[in-house]
């Protein structure tokens, strides 16, 4: 037979290229055995045969390679250009006749259905579903090749263009292929999704249903029955009004009917029915080996499945072993605690997987108790849980870095209570944790109680250069193999030196601030005394960093062309360059002593894979030319100094009135001790994240230096390419044991990449997949405000600036800052903003506690802030509270 025409027999996954997605899934199912109407497909060589004979759409694909999504307009009249074009084409005799040749075989006297299938459609990683058009009830010979010239049309709607365009899919490489299906007129179908697209659970089948064709449901003409199914149990039924349904009329095409009142609220599948159509789609899963988005039928009975393709929302899971009886695990992800939820390449997460210091068989080793999924580390939280302590008291301390997933976690271990009894128990956990925990807290009481605080920075400063150097040393003077082993080696013993040696300094400054804030409520009734005292603290490492960006910024000031260079962003040569403007030479001298203490920081600094700021200043130049524009000269410091004495004043303040007191003398020497080590210490919570960046500067320097050796002998062909490797493929490759598919191997993991980076990763979810996220309830806030977590006091009004990488901000005076998340290189924009608004984040993650230094408002944890607070909005940000309130939308001059 030509290959104009495949019948579903003739078809299978591997047919793609000629039947397209929905094509190539009948196909396969249709020789699998499942139960699929039968039919066959128009293939793409009769499309490309088609829009061959046309003259024209050589310069119209040339117009739509010009197309960017957003171009609606231009979009919706070229579309219906080639539309109109198409339709005036005639269908060439061969594929008429092929099409007619298998009409007759299948049946002169049946309605068919048909549906546009793409070469592109229902992929893993995307879903092309509903961009082309559907055509129901076709009869007749003649209905049945303008249907099909109707669909190959559709692939140039405005929204089938568009997502082309979005998703960066060539025009010419996507080619339609058209099914033609049996039609089934059943008395209900639906939509079943094997696992649960909302909440993610992997052993949940969700089944949406009502009475007639399913595109009344698609549609959204109707609501549908809802139910959900687990290991063969119906845990949920909610049962929708159905209005109306949609039914085939005998003459060809469809009519829409009210139904009879007593049809509207019955439930449209029986119990028994709902079972069997799970058990069904979970065969379909594992026949695939992934998870399934099915549409169904049944009529007089019998099942029909019409369509099944990938469910491209599910975040990926990891593979975690289970033990029978166990709870789910609970996966806690390290991006959200460390305020850098980006995708990241597979050398980056193993070297973070191999930094985590417990569940390790060996220095060298990734921990046990971390997984990689979707470009982002996991930890496996639930050993946790064998200890009812650790139950009552880890979603109070995780609360400090992020309410939402303090409220996640003790939603799990609620429904998981009697399940976290059963844990097997871990030989050694609580002697394990009492050595490791023991000698940071008895460390931290000594600081808190004795010594001088303020002498505690110059000690850790020593210490933190001490590593660094012997960092540097350890990877010097050796490469290839060995190399690559000291990474590892220094990797696997810097988190656990990290908590034992750094912890103990900040650790101080954080007890005393909560006991500041105890003993004030409750000898002074004030609430409040805290957040004063946390203005300017001295010898905060990072603040001391955005301090120096200001002087940067003021040491361009005074020279226009220096001032431009910075203006322009363009960090291509821009230490060359500086060489060629007036005052470049003063200029530089500033900026390489920036370097020396911060050129290994960056945005998302925790993948080492990502340059430096001495490598790459694309992402530093905005903040200083936001500072150059939003802040006066020398105000950042001058605002500094105020909070100083700001803090110092409310700390006499706060003595006086205890001194007045009973046994006033007593207390006040108490605060005052309290007051002096949280200024001195609590200073130090942002040194071990600065000295992890020292040695994680060194890494990436000798990482690049065995890039470039591999790219010099040939192995690879870019530098950038080993990073989509771990650092055991890495000595594979040093050892002269490249894989035999390399090539293949990096260009997948690309893929993988570019699709983990357009996925929202889940602050927690167990090892089934359920993602949990908590829910906050508060009383005080005003109607249609946006909850999130208030970690710096005060109330601010202004432009809402969303900025989503630190590149790409423009900050001008008064406006509010909306992040994704900030770690240490988004801090230059915080002097240029009046307040801070971020997705992730708690009470002492870096933006919260530089926000409350530097007096700024902040409100974190707001799901979805960026998109949710429109940018150029006017809004009102209650960092007291934790709200936020659209005011005035953007564009709107109303005063």
């Amino acid at each position: 037979m030509s290959k104009l025409v495949l019948h579903f027999r003739e078809i299978d996954k591997s047919s793609l290229p000629l039947v397209g997605g929905k094509g190539a899934n009948l196909g396969e199912m249709t020789r699998a055995g499942f139960p699929v109407p039968p039919g066959f497909c128009v293939t793409t060589e009769a499309y490309r045969a088609f829009i061959g004979q046309s003259a024209k759409m050589d310069a119209y694909f040339r117009q739509l390679e010009r197309m960017e999504a957003g171009d609606l307009d231009a979009i919706a009249e070229l579309g219906r250009s080639i539309r109109e074009h198409m339709s005036s084409l005639p269908m060439p005799g061969p594929i008429r006749e092929a099409i007619a040749d298998s009409w007759r075989r299948l049946g002169e006297n049946k309605a068919y259905a048909v549906r546009s299938s793409a070469t592109a459609e229902d992929l893993p990683t995307a879903s092309f579903a509903g961009q082309q058009d559907t055509y129901l009830n076709v009869r007749g010979e003649e209905q049945l090749p303008d249907a099909v010239r109707r669909c190959w049309a559709s692939l140039f709607t405005d929204r089938a263009i568009s997502y082309r365009a979005k998703h960066r899919f060539d025009h010419r490489g996507v080619h339609l292929s058209v099914v033609v299906q049996q039609m089934v007129f059943p008395d209900v179908s639906g939509i079943m999704f094997t696992a649960d697209p909302i909440s993610g659970h992997r052993g949940t089948v969700s089944i949406d249903t009502s009475f007639g064709l399913g595109e009344a449901l698609v549609s959204g003409l109707v609501s549908a029955d809802l139910y959900r199914v687990r290991s063969g149990a119906i845990v949920e039924k909610k049962i929708a009004r159905k209005k109306a349904a949609i039914y085939s009329l005998p003459e060809g095409g469809t009519v829409t009917k009210e139904l009879p009142a007593p049809l509207q609220e019955r439930q449209a599948l029986e119990d028994g029915q709902i079972a069997e159509l799970a058990e069904l789609g979970k065969r379909i899963e594992r026949h695939y080996g992934a998870e399934q988005d099915i549409e169904w039928c049944c009529e007089n009975g019998q099942w029909f499945i019409v369509q099944s393709r990938p469910i491209t929302s599910l975040y990926p899971l990891p593979k975690v072993p289970a033990t029978p009886g166990e709870p789910p695990h609970l996966l806690l992800s390290f991006g959200h605690q460390q305020m850098m939820t980006e995708a990241m390449t597979p050398t980056a997460l193993s070297v973070l997987r191999t930094m985590f210091p417990f569940g390790k068989p060996a220095l060298r080793s990734e921990s046990e108790l971390t997984y990689a999924a979707g470009g982002r580390m996991y930890v496996d939280i639930t050993p946790l849980f064998q200890l009812r302590l650790l139950r009552r008291r880890f979603p109070q301390l995780l609360g400090n870095i992020d309410e939402m997933m303090s409220l996640g976690v003790s939603e799990f271990l609620t429904k998981e209570a009697a399940a976290c009894d059963r844990l097997p128990g871990r030989p050694g956990l609580r002697r394990g944790l009492l050595t490791f925990v023991g000698p940071i807290v008895a460390r931290s009481i000594g600081g808190l109680l004795f010594g001088d605080p303020s002498r505690a920075v110059h000690s850790l400063d020593a210490k933190i250069e001490a590593w660094a150097k012997q960092c540097e040393q350890r990877l010097s003077g050796v490469a290839g193999a060995e190399r690559i082993a000291r990474i590892q080696e220094q990797a696997g013993a810097l988190l656990r030196t990290f908590f034992r040696e750094l912890l103990p300094y900040p650790l101080p400054g954080i007890v005393a601030g909560k006991l500041i804030a105890a003993l004030a409520k409750r000898w002074l009734g004030e609430a409040d005394a805290i957040h004063s005292l946390n203005k300017s603290l001295p010898g905060n490492i990072t603040s001391e960093m955005g301090l120096m960006i200001g002087d940067l910024a003021d040491a361009a000031r005074p020279y226009p062309q220096v001032a431009e260079l910075i203006g322009s962003g363009d960090s291509a040569r821009f230490r060359e360059r500086l060489n060629e403007a007036e005052g470049g030479e003063a200029f530089a001298r500033e900026w390489e002593r920036f370097m020396r203490f911060y050129g290994m920081r960056c945005p998302g600094e925790i993948d080492v894979t990502r340059p430096r700021w001495r490598e790459d200043a694309g992402t530093l130049l905005p903040a200083v030319a936001s500072h150059m524009r939003s802040v006066k000269p020398g105000e950042h410091r001058r605002k500094f100094e105020q909070g100083a004495q700001e803090a110092e004043a409310a700390a006499q303040r706060l003595l006086e009135r205890l001194r007045r007191q009973p046994f006033g003398r007593l207390k006040a020497r108490l605060m005052s001790r309290l007051i002096h080590v949280f200024r001195h210490r609590m200073a130090l919570r942002e040194h071990p994240k600065y000295a992890m960046m020292r040695q994680f500067g060194h890494f990436r320097e000798a990482l690049l230096e065995e890039a470039r050796s591999l790219v010099k002998a040939g192995t690879l062909q870019r530098e950038g390419d080993a990073f989509y490797l771990t650092p055991d493929e890495w000595l594979a490759l040093a050892e002269g044991r490249p894989a035999a598919d390399l090539e293949q191997l990096l260009e997948q993991r690309k893929r993988d990449l570019a699709w983990y980076r357009t996925l929202t990763p889940p602050r927690l979810m167990t090892s089934e997949g359920e993602q949990l996220t908590g829910r906050r309830q508060r009383q005080d806030v005003p109607e249609g405000a946006l909850l999130g977590t208030p970690v710096s006091a005060g109330v601010v009004e202004g432009i809402a600036r969303v900025v989503l990488r630190p590149e790409e901000a423009k900050l001008s005076e008064g406006e509010i800052l909306i992040a994704p998340f900030t770690d240490p290189g988004w801090t230059p924009l915080f002097h240029s903003a009046v307040g801070l608004v971020m997705e992730v984040g708690g009470l002492m993650t870096h933006g919260a506690v530089v926000a409350r230094e530097y007096g700024l408002p902040a409100v974190v944890g707001i799901d979805g802030a960026t998109s949710r607070i429109p940018d150029g909005a006017r809004i009102r940000l209650d960092g007291t509270r934790g709200y936020v309130e659209v005011l005035v939308p953007p564009g709107d001059n109303r005063s």
